[in-house]
C-alpha cells in the first residue's frame, strides 16, 4: 500500500450537504446514489452531515445509539447546548448521518453573521435562505470541533488511526457540496482544525443566473466581471461564500470541465480534480428483460396516446415513436427551447420524406398548474371505460364461442354480440369522439398565455394538427404510477420511449441522459452539458453506442437546431432491428457510469486533500 493510500485508509470521512435526507435537487441524487460505494469503502468511518428537516427526516432517517467517534461528537455537541440527531440515512448502504437542528438555535444567528463578516469579510444580508445557511454552517463547524475533540480523547485504535509518523495531525477528511454547505469549511480553516477539506461546486451561482438570461453567455464569459454580476443579481453574499470556499479548500473540484471553465473565471481558481457524477447502476439493472420491459411500458404509453389523440384522429401505433425531454423547468438552461425548435424542423423533414412515421414528443417538467385539464381527463376516462367494456364483451364472446364449439353448433358471428352491447359501444364511441385537435398540454396552467413552452409551440403553430407527423404533449407535472393519465413512474416511462433528448444550454452534469443509458434508451445531449463533454472525451464511438452529442458551444442556435433535427431523424427512421441493436449497445455501456467506476475520481481528490493538508 502506498503512503497516500495508507493515509486515506486511516481517516474519517465526513460529507456535508444541504440535501442530506432532504430531496431538493441534484445534490440529493449525487449523495444518495454514491452512498453504497462510499459506505462499502469507508464503513462506519463515513458520515454525512446536513440540516434537520422534521418533515423529510421522518421517512428518510432513523436514529441509532450514539457510538463511535461521530456518536461521541454528537454527545459533546449536546453537552454544549446544540441539538443534533445521530442515525442512519434510510437508503441503500444505510450510511451514518448527523442532522443538525439549526432551526432551534436562531438565537445564535446574529453572532454567526457577525463572525462571518468579522473573520471572512462576507456580509450575510437578511435573506431567509442565507440566514439558514449561515446558522447551519456555524453549527456544523461546531460539529467538526467536537469531532476533533472526541478523537483527541479517544484511544488511537478506536479512532481508526495508524501508528505512522503523521499520527493525529489531520485525522479527519471533510467534503463540502455547494455554497449552501460551505460556511463550516471557512471556519475550519480559521480555527485551524485537524481537517483536510474538499469543496465541490456542482454549478456556479453566477453561471446558473447568467446562462438563463443571456443566449451568448459562453461567448462573453471571459469578459464578465463576477463581482459586478453578483451585485447586479443581488447574490453578493452567496457568491462571497462560494468564492471563499473555493479558495479555502485544500482541494477544489467541479463535476465537469464546462463548470471548471466557469469556476476559473468566476471563482478565480482552476479545479484541481473533476468529479463526474455516477449512478448506482444496480438500481436500474434488468439485464435479461430490458427489451421486454420496453415493449410492456410502450403499450401503456400507447393507451395514453389513444385516449389523448384518437378521439380527434388516428394514426398507426406500429409506426409511432416516443420522444421525451425532462428536467427542472428552466426553459433555456435545460434546452427546452432547442428541443421544441428541433421538433419543428423534424416535423418538416418527416413531411418531406413521407416516411409514414408519427412522433409523439413529451415535455415532462413540473410547472405551475391548477390540475389536470377536464377535457384531457374526460378523454382518458372514457377511453378506459371503452377499453374495459370491450374486454368484458370479448370475454363474453369467448364464452359463447367455447360453448358453441363444445356443443358442436354452427357459429354465427351476429349471435356473438347482442344488441345491447352493440348499442352501448356505439354510445360510448360517440361520447368519446371530438372535433377539436388534441390538446398540447395536459393540465390547466396558472399562466397559460405567458408559459414559455406553450408560447413557443404556438409561435411555431404546432397544435397537433392531423397532417403533422410530430405531435407534442406538455405534461407539467412529474410522472407517477398513480396518475390517471399516463400511469407510469418516471423510470418506467423512460423504458417505454424510443429516445430522450436533452440539448441543454447550461448543465454542469446532467443525469437524464445517463439514466437513459442505464435503462437502455438512446439519448441526445449537448456539448454544454458535463455529461456530453465527458462522453466525448472518454467514449470515442459514443454515437454508435446511442449517446449523441449536439454541438452548441461553438455553433449558432440555428446550426445547433439543424444538428439536433438531423440526429433525431437518423435515430427515429431506423428500422425495428436497428433500434433493438442500438438499445442493446446503449445498455451495455451503462457500467461505465456506475459509481464503482467513477468513485475513483473522489478517492484521488481525497488523497490529494490529505497530502496537501499534511504539507501545509
Amino acid at each position: 500500500m502506498s503512503l497516500s493510500e495508507e493515509l486515506i485508509e486511516n481517516r474519517l470521512l465526513v460529507e456535508v450537504g444541504w440535501e442530506v435526507c432532504w430531496q431538493l435537487g441534484g445534490i440529493y441524487t449525487v449523495l444518495r446514489s454514491k452512498a453504497p460505494v462510499t459506505t462499502k469503502r469507508w464503513g462506519d468511518r463515513y458520515c454525512l452531515v446536513g440540516p434537520y428537516n422534521p418533515k423529510t427526516a421522518s421517512t428518510e432517517f432513523e436514529e441509532i445509539p450514539r457510538t463511535g467517534p461521530f456518536g461521541r461528537a454528537c454527545e459533546i455537541m449536546e453537552s454544549r447546548g446544540i441539538r443534533v440527531k445521530f442515525g442512519r440515512w434510510l437508503i441503500t448502504g444505510k450510511p451514518q448521518a448527523v442532522l443538525i437542528d439549526y432551526m432551534s438555535h436562531f438565537d445564535r444567528l446574529a453572532a454567526s453573521k457577525y463572525f462571518l463578516w468579522r473573520d471572512h469579510h462576507i456580509e450575510a444580508g437578511d435573506e431567509s435562505e442565507v440566514n439558514e445557511v449561515v446558522l447551519f454552517g456555524f453549527l456544523a463547524a461546531e460539529f467538526f470541533q467536537c469531532l476533533a475533540d472526541a478523537m483527541r480523547e479517544s484511544d488511537p485504535d478506536d479512532a481508526g488511526s495508524s501508528s505512522d509518523h503523521h499520527g493525529f495531525q489531520f485525522p479527519i477528511l471533510a467534503h463540502f457540496h455547494e455554497w449552501m454547505a460551505a460556511v463550516p469549511l471557512l471556519e475550519i480553516r480559521k480555527r485551524q482544525l485537524p481537517v483536510a477539506t474538499v469543496f465541490t461546486t456542482h454549478a456556479t451561482l453566477l453561471g446558473r443566473y447568467l446562462a438563463a438570461n443571456d443566449p451568448n453567455f459562453y461567448h462573453y464569459l471571459p469578459n464578465i466581471d463576477p463581482f459586478g454580476a453578483a451585485k447586479s443579481w443581488g447574490v453578493t453574499n452567496r457568491f462571497g461564500i462560494e468564492r471563499a470556499a473555493a479558495w479555502s479548500a485544500d482541494v477544489f473540484t467541479t463535476v465537469s470541465d464546462i463548470t471548471g471553465y466557469e469556476a476559473e473565471h468566476f471563482l478565480g481558481r482552476r479545479p484541481d480534480v473533476l468529479l463526474p457524477n455516477g449512478l448506482n447502476i444496480q438500481r436500474f439493472s434488468a439485464v435479461h428483460e430490458f427489451q421486454n420491459l420496453h415493449v410492456q411500458y410502450k403499450k401503456q404509453i400507447h393507451e395514453f396516446v389513444m385516449g389523448h389523440f384518437f378521439p380527434s384522429y388516428t394514426f398507426d401505433l406500429d409506426k409511432t415513436m416516443y420522444v421525451f425531454t425532462s428536467g427542472r423547468y428552466e426553459f433555456r438552461n435545460k434546452g427546452f427551447d432547442m428541443f421544441l425548435e428541433g421538433l419543428a424542423r423534424l416535423n418538416w423533414k418527416l413531411k418531406c420524406a413521407r416516411t409514414g412515421i408519427t412522433v409523439v414528443a413529451f415535455v415532462i417538467s413540473r410547472a405551475p398548474n391548477r390540475g389536470i385539464s377536464s377535457q384531457v381527463l374526460k378523454s382518458q376516462m372514457l377511453f378506459k371505460e371503452l377499453r374495459n367494456t370491450i374486454r368484458n364483451v370479448s370475454n363474453d364472446i369467448g364464452e359463447k364461442m367455447l360453448l358453441c364449439q363444445a356443443q358442436g353448433k354452427q357459429l354465427h358471428i351476429d349471435d356473438l354480440i347482442d344488441d345491447y352491447a352493440q348499442l352501448r359501444l356505439k354510445r360510448m364511441t360517440h361520447a368519446w369522439k371530438q372535433s377539436q385537435f388534441p390538446s398540447i398540454v395536459t393540465h390547466d396552467m396558472n399562466n397559460d398565455a405567458d408559459d414559455p413552452v406553450l408560447q413557443q409551440l404556438r409561435a411555431m403553430q404546432m397544435f397537433n394538427n392531423p397532417d403533422d407527423p410530430v405531435k407534442v404533449v406538455f405534461h407539467p407535472e412529474f410522472l407517477s404510477g398513480t396518475s390517471p393519465l399516463i400511469g407510469l413512474d418516471y423510470d418506467q416511462f423512460v423504458r417505454g420511449c424510443h429516445l430522450g433528448v436533452f440539448p441543454s444550454y447550461y448543465e454542469p452534469w446532467g443525469y437524464t441522459p445517463m439514466e437513459c443509458a442505464a435503462l437502455g434508451v438512446p439519448s441526445i445531449t449537448s456539448d454544454l452539458a458535463g455529461f456530453g463533454t465527458y462522453v466525448r472525451a472518454h467514449i470515442p464511438d459514443h454515437d454508435q453506442r446511442g449517446m449523441y452529442v449536439v454541438d452548441r458551444r461553438y455553433r449558432t442556435f440555428d446550426e445547433s437546431a439543424n444538428h439536433l433535427a438531423d440526429s433525431m431523424m437518423q435515430i427515429l427512421t431506423m428500422d425495428r432491428r436497428e433500434r433493438i441493436d442500438l438499445r442493446n449497445r446503449v445498455e451495455s455501456t451503462s457500467p461505465l457510469f456506475d459509481w464503482k467506476q467513477l468513485s475513483t475520481y473522489y478517492w484521488e481528490a481525497h488523497k490529494l486533500a490529505i497530502e496537501r493538508s499534511l504539507s501545509s
